[in-house]
C-alpha cells in the first residue's frame, strides 16, 4: 500500500523527498531541476514550496499548476 503524501502524515524532510522522487522520472533518477521537462517546475523551492512548508497539499499545488499551464480544447 502506498504511503500517504498528506501534510498531516509527513514531515518536511519527507515532503522534500516525495517531491524529488516525483520529479526524478525524467532520466537518471535524480532530477536536476533544469526546467527542461513539460512540468517546468524549475526548482523544488519555486513550485512545491507551499507543499514542502505544509501550507498546501501536493494535489492542490499540482491542480494550481495545471490550471495555469494547460489550455483545454
Amino acid at each position: 500500500m502506498p504511503r500517504s503524501v498528506l501534510i498531516a502524515d509527513t514531515t518536511r524532510e519527507e515532503r522534500i523527498r516525495i517531491v524529488e522522487q516525483g520529479l526524478s522520472w525524467c532520466g537518471d533518477s535524480s532530477c536536476d531541476l533544469c526546467s527542461g521537462c513539460s512540468l517546468g517546475a524549475g526548482s523544488v523551492d519555486a513550485m512545491y514550496r507551499p507543499y514542502i512548508e505544509g501550507e498546501m497539499e501536493l494535489a492542490e499545488v499540482n491542480r494550481k499548476a495545471a490550471a495555469t499551464r494547460y489550455v483545454h480544447g
